[in-house]
């Protein structure tokens, strides 16, 4: 009898102590810190582990779409209507951007590289071909009125010129010459008298070449820099803008981030295409292909009006470049060209540039930029980046073309550019996550233990009460 209290009582003493040491292990996240400290050691851009990898040859299929606006009322825009415009599209291109010339630097704290993009059309993912036309803005006509628009006398000159030549604020063009590159009239005869290029294209020499020289952080002294950004051509911050806080390089290149990503968190990026950094705040959890992930999405603050956010106050580098929330004059940083970068159909912009255009119908599912991580490991699971290529169309006076035209923001084009992690990859990952949460729930585990433990306690006591009470009736009410 004595033995088998012994062992009830035992049972009670481990109940106790298991409770206690996975309460303590909760409290104190020791298999949380372990996993963490796991994850830190081994996602660094050190070559031969599987971060390493995925940075330098990203396995998911990258994929390029673009959308254009084709003007259909280009008479009465001249005369002073709105614009009215159809959206076509989508011209889808496969991505292909590994890394390339990787070197080493600083004892493994740094590598330098080149990040190459080549483009390949996919008719099957396409709706309508590269020999597509579209009527839009005539971009090169544009940059070249502007830049005359303090000299008359030359512009007057250069306005008969394109008299003689049919050439106007507005022309048709091919989709594959507008993206890549083609020869363009106005610019061959200027070249005449000015040291140009004669060639024009929205992606003009971005196929099969790289948008700078790289160097990045690996990540093996913090791990919050791990495929930071720390130079760009040579160079550790921007000269285009006014402040030291607009020129700053922040972030990664948006293709790969740090491991162990909090909600709380900024996720700075440096874009080349709006030539400068901004970031992105978490919004949702999500689960992409069974993955937990986290979704982050560039706050309206980052393109707001300096009255709304006073840092960008560096983005107006003079009274001209100034413009509205939603929208990046980046004509500093594309040799004066008036482009205006915006997110498609000016979602999140002020809503006089909505109404400026007929056709504008901005969705958040469809025009945000957005960006689904897994917190654990910082790859991407899904994402999309979503820009709009834009003209700044005004009266110049030494232009007639342009003296009855409104003074707006023109949408010429809009990027979709998306990812979606591949099922080799989601397999590869969802083994890890699985491994990381059976040893985070540990704790969890021993808990649940302790409490079955409680409960064989409690029933082994209450049936050791029960025979001592049964054999206390056996007994006969007299003694003989």
């Amino acid at each position: 009898m004595r033995l088998k209290s012994c062992c009830v009582y035992s049972v009670a003493v481990v109940c106790i102590l298991l409770l206690i040491g996975g309460i303590a292990m909760v409290l104190s996240q020791v298999f949380q810190k372990l996993i963490n400290s796991r994850v830190k050691q081994e996602i660094v851009l050190v070559n031969g582990t599987e971060a390493f990898s995925v940075w330098q040859n990203p396995p998911p299929p990258v994929y390029m779409q673009f959308y254009f606006f084709n003007l259909t009322n280009h008479a009465e825009v001249l005369d002073g209507a709105k614009p009215s415009v159809v959206q076509i599209g989508p011209y889808t291109y496969r991505e292909y951007r590994s890394m390339e010339e990787v070197k080493v630097l600083e004892n493994g704290t740094k590598v330098a590289a080149i990040n190459p993009k080549t483009y390949v059309f996919v008719p099957n993912m396409s709706r309508g071909s590269e020999d597509d036309l579209v009527r839009t803005a005539n971009i090169p006509a544009v940059t070249v009125m502007e830049k005359f628009q303090d000299h008359p006398l030359i512009g007057r000159l250069i306005a008969d010129l394109m008299r003689s030549m049919s050439v106007g604020v507005f022309g048709t063009f091919r989709v594959g010459d507008l993206l890549w590159g083609y020869e363009d009239p106005l610019l061959k005869a200027l070249k005449i008298f000015v040291p140009l290029d004669d060639h024009f294209g929205l992606f003009y020499k971005r196929n099969g070449t790289s948008d700078g020289d790289y160097e990045f952080l690996t990540g093996t002294q913090n791990y919050f820099d791990f495929a930071r950004i720390d130079k760009w051509n040579g160079q550790s911050s921007l000269n285009w803008w006014s402040t030291d806080y607009c020129n700053m390089i922040n972030g990664t290149d948006g293709a790969s981030f740090h491991p162990i990503i909090t909600k709380t968190e900024k996720l700075y990026m440096f874009s080349t295409d709006l030539c400068r950094s901004l970031y992105a705040v978490y919004e949702s959890d999500v689960s992409v292909r069974g993955l937990p992930g986290f979704r982050f999405v560039p706050p309206r603050e980052v393109f707001a009006n300096i009255t709304i956010n006073p840092d960008n106050a560096g983005f107006c580098v003079t009274n001209d470049t100034c413009v509205g929330s939603g929208l990046l004059n980046i004509s500093v940083c594309k040799e004066g060209a008036p482009i205006i970068m915006s997110s498609p159909h000016f979602y999140q912009a002020d809503d006089k540039y909505i109404q400026d255009v007929y056709g504008m119908n901005p969705r958040k599912e469809e025009h945000e930029t957005a960006i689904d991580i897994n917190p654990l490991t910082g790859l991407l699971l899904q994402a999309a980046k979503r820009l709009q290529v834009n003209v700044f169309l005004q009266q110049i006076s030494a232009f007639s073309q342009t003296e009855k035209i409104r003074t707006l923001v023109y949408p010429v084009m809009y990027i979709n550019e998306s990812v979606v992690i591949d099922e080799e990859s989601a397999e590869k990952l969802q083994v890890v996550v699985t491994k990381a949460n059976v040893v985070i729930n540990i704790p969890f585990i021993v808990i649940g233990v302790g409490i079955l433990l409680g409960v064989a306690f409690i029933v082994l006591i209450c049936h050791q009460k029960g025979q001592e009470s049964s054999a206390a009736e056996r007994q006969p009410l007299l003694a003989s």
